[in-house]
């Protein structure tokens, strides 16, 4: 399915998977079951990863060096699994967009529990901001990966990680004066 899932044969999927197309069908009904299956093992990979890199310290500015790292990594793994969470031609079908917004709500959702915990902000604007470290960390990391990688990856998260945290350390630790 790296090539999207309108030109996916299920022979071809079978054929690549080492398995005949009888026993792919007795696991799977049909090419969206396998489409969702895969879908649930992908978008799981990418909020765990990111749910780590937050729990991976307690110093809050290696903390958004390690989540911008997880989403550039999870770009940059050879499978190409990212397109099938962020690259989707089936955004449009009710089971892959529940998916799709699942994982980004759920790696806003783990983000925002560190700001609201750090900060003291209400929930809402703890998510609002959470929403925004997601949302630049996936778009920039797949930009850097469609850019042909012409800036190396520690270098490129090391930009991105330096202007977000530029911004997020804007918001004072809960409870002290200091950042």
């Amino acid at each position: 399915m790296a090539q999207g899932y309108h030109s996916a044969a299920m022979d071809d999927i079978a054929e690549r998977a080492g398995v005949s197309k009888p026993v792919l069908y007795q696991h799977f009904p049909g090419k969206l079951d396998l489409y969702l299956a895969l879908l649930d093992q992908h978008c799981e990979a990418l909020i765990e990863s990111v749910r780590a890199a937050l729990a991976s310290t307690s110093d809050n500015k290696q903390r958004v060096r390690a989540t911008m790292d997880a989403y550039f990594a999870y770009v940059e793994d050879d499978g190409g699994a990212f397109r099938l969470v962020f690259e989707s031609d089936l955004t449009n079908e009710p089971a892959v967009r529940e998916r799709v917004d699942k994982v980004t709500n759920e790696c806003a959702e783990a983000i925002c529990e560190v700001i609201a915990e750090d900060t003291g902000l209400s929930r809402p604007e703890s998510m609002l901001l959470a929403s925004g470290l997601g949302g630049l960390s996936q778009v920039v990391a797949r930009s850097w990966l469609h850019s042909d990688r012409s800036v190396p990856r520690d270098q490129a998260v090391q930009l991105l990680a330096s202007l977000a945290w530029r911004g997020i350390a804007g918001f004072p630790l809960h409870g002290t004066e200091h950042h």
